[in-house]
């Protein structure tokens, strides 16, 4: 029996985590505690070291609480949070609104607009669906909107902030695959935008052919001269887009590493909020309070997933994945990549972005690193595929924030809508963004250099 269990620890301690992972425990205290469980039982059947526990602490304090670079997580969430409490965004969204008033669908491809720029901005999902829920939505059925139509564009619009950079999805990618932050950051920009444009194209078009969907503001509503329409730009666009020129420039410039432009990004939100004048103790103290409860999610399901990786790998963990592709008949890199995507979009369903990287990358990387993607990228290099497979790997990720039943996204909106819009005009409301979403991964799958001419360009895959 327990030469048996020797052998099989490794595929057991895989199953357990499949089971427990539905059990409603925190998904860091599952992983943490299957790892010592395994652990312990490794040394009762002679297959795993004593001094391998002594060896998992600075481990973990090495690769994660002394890691800088996940520094910009929480800072991140403090300027998201500041630019939220203070009214700063909502001043944006009124601008975008006013802006697009005579275009058919104005308020909801405001929306969109205002999700962009706000990612751009902060990069938090949750704050940005909540604020988009609470400031537009309202507008949008007032004006007579779809719910489903209007549900969905705030929805897809607020997951735009995972994608598009400064994104805290990267940060953790770029860690965990060993990629710069900063090549990340400029690779994920062109695909984020991408959906963003395929966002408002499909609105636009649907606006167009059915009106009755997204009715028009009325003519008079926008600025009645030049100069109302410069104090119009001058109080709710400019600052918002002063901020991303401030946060990514520096960052693509080479003037700052991603963790000094997350500090830069919250001294300017803290700088506008000030202006606006609704910046008090109030707003920091929340602003703080949110960073904190983010950050410390962040670092237990790190450590959790640090020990759990380290004991499955030590107990034959890779041997045994290697085992089961070669049984499933994947033979070539091109199936390997659609099975990892196609394992990754079905655990959307289920969980959350970040305990999908923890459990996937941890199984597929070192299988994905023997790949050859030479002539599809345009180059050799395992820096090259990396950063590619980051960019596919994070769109396929955006779609767990909007895929029932337990996509963050619907889960944050549920709470903030009013009662007259029921859970199913969200579902039926997301689905046209989820294809799109999936029309995205593809493109991005198919055209490589969506990804990879940014940071070509700016000469950082050399």
């Amino acid at each position: 029996m327990s030469a048996w269990l020797a052998q099989h620890l490794a595929p057991l301690m895989f199953a357990a985590l499949a089971l427990l992972l539905f059990s409603g425990y925190p998904v860091g205290l599952v992983l943490g505690g299957l790892a010592i469980l395994f652990g312990a039982l490794g040394i009762a059947v002679g297959v795993f070291e004593p001094i391998h526990f002594a060896n998992l602490m600075p481990r973990i304090f090495g690769a994660v609480a002394a890691n800088s670079i996940l520094v910009a997580i929480p800072l991140f969430i403090v300027m998201g949070t500041v630019l939220e409490k203070s009214g700063v965004a909502g001043e944006l969204l009124r601008c975008l609104q006013l802006l697009l008033r005579r275009v058919p669908g104005g308020l909801a491809l405001a929306v969109t607009a205002m999700g962009t720029i706000m990612a751009a901005t902060t990069g938090i999902v949750g704050a940005s669906v909540i604020m988009l829920t609470l400031i537009a939505l309202p507008a949008m059925l007032e004006r007579g909107y779809d719910k489903a139509l209007a549900t969905g564009t705030i929805a897809a619009a607020g997951t735009l902030g995972i994608l598009i950079p400064p994104s805290i999805m990267l940060v953790v990618l770029g860690d965990l695959l060993s990629v710069s932050v900063a090549t990340l950051f400029a690779a994920a920009l062109l695909p984020g935008l991408l959906l963003a444009a395929l966002y408002l194209t499909y609105i636009a078009l649907l606006s167009r052919a059915r009106p009755a969907l997204a009715p028009a503001l009325p003519p008079d509503s926008g600025p009645r001269d030049a100069r109302d329409l410069l104090r119009l730009m001058a109080r709710g666009f400019l600052p918002p887009a002063a901020l991303v020129l401030l946060v990514l420039g520096s960052i693509f410039g080479g003037w700052a590493t991603p963790t000094e432009a997350a500090g830069v990004g919250t001294l300017g939100a803290l700088a506008l909020a000030r202006g606006c004048g609704r910046f008090d103790r109030r707003t920091l103290r929340e602003a703080l309070a949110a960073a904190a409860a983010t950050n410390a999610m962040v670092f237990l399901l790190f450590f959790g997933a640090t020990a759990f990786s380290f004991v499955f790998r030590a107990l034959g963990g890779d041997d045994v994945t290697r085992d089961l592709v070669r049984a499933a008949g994947i033979d070539s890199g091109w199936e390997l990549m659609l099975l990892v995507q196609a394992v990754v979009f079905l655990l959307g369903f289920f969980f959350d972005w970040i305990e999908i990287s923890l459990i996937v990358l941890p199984l597929f990387a070192p299988l994905l690193k023997e790949v050859e993607f030479a002539s599809h990228l345009g180059a050799d290099g395992s820096l090259v595929f990396l950063t590619w497979f980051a960019i596919v790997l994070a769109v396929n990720l955006q779609t767990s924030f909007l895929t029932p039943p337990f996509g963050f996204t619907l889960f944050c909106m549920r709470g903030a809508v009013p009662a007259s819009v029921t859970l199913p005009q969200i579902y039926r409301g997301i689905v046209p963004f989820v294809l799109l979403q999936l029309l995205g991964l593809a493109l991005t799958i198919a055209l490589p250099q969506l990804a990879l001419w940014l940071p070509r360009r700016a000469g950082l895959l050399e």
